[in-house]
């Protein structure tokens, strides 16, 4: 570890300003298909627990379906310091664990999908209109978690991805790419994740 990491590490803990508990990292196929693009998603997990997240989430987009098996075979063979769920787009069943994995085609997606499931319980007499609130659609997404903070690497774009979750979110964009990204960056994240006031939609 640098000078300079260790310097952010110490500023990050020597300050007053919260931490964010749960983190959300979005990457896309085309980023694991990098060099070392799964070990650098190995290190994220430890920077994010060291700096005291309780929960981490990734958002991996995909364009072709056909690719979705092969990287969760992947995904759920990475080294991980916790417990860790892969979800595929087509997947009914929640898992929860301290890190979370969701495979999908997109927000867009995912929140039709919801929609349609609630739609079809209220067809079949198990759901009235009025019961659905905002806890029924959430119950429903690939994960139903609201990240304190979002990085999203390479573009300042969310790619289509966590459009209900990250609503009150604090999102932090790098063009460094999903290769290139260090701890420093992740620190970097944290540094300005803790100089924000969050206001919740307020």
């Amino acid at each position: 570890m640098g000078l300079y990491d260790r310097y952010l590490a110490l500023r990050l803990r020597s300050s007053d300003a919260d931490l964010p508990g749960t983190v959300a990292v979005i990457v896309t196929e085309r980023d694991l298909l990098e060099a070392d693009a799964y070990e650098t998603l190995e290190a994220c997990f430890e920077w994010a627990f060291e700096f005291g997240a309780d929960r981490v989430v990734v958002y991996v987009s995909v364009l072709d379906t056909e690719v979705v098996d092969t990287i969760r075979r992947e995904l759920a063979d990475v080294d991980a310091p916790r417990a860790l769920a892969v979800r595929g787009p087509d997947d009914d069943e929640q898992a929860d664990a301290p890190i979370q994995i969701g495979i999908g085609l997109g927000g867009k997606h995912e929140f039709a999908a919801a929609v349609q499931s609630l739609a079809e319980e209220v067809d079949a007499g198990e759901l009235a209109p009025e019961d659905i609130d905002e806890a029924a659609i959430e119950g429903e997404l690939v994960f139903p978690v609201q990240p304190d903070l979002v990085i999203k690497t390479g573009a300042e774009r969310l790619s289509d991805f966590m459009i209900w979750q990250s609503v009150y979110s604090e999102l932090y964009f790098t063009d460094v790419n999903w290769r290139d990204f260090r701890r420093r960056d992740y620190l970097r994240a944290l540094r300005d994740y803790q100089k924000r006031q969050r206001r919740f939609g307020r």
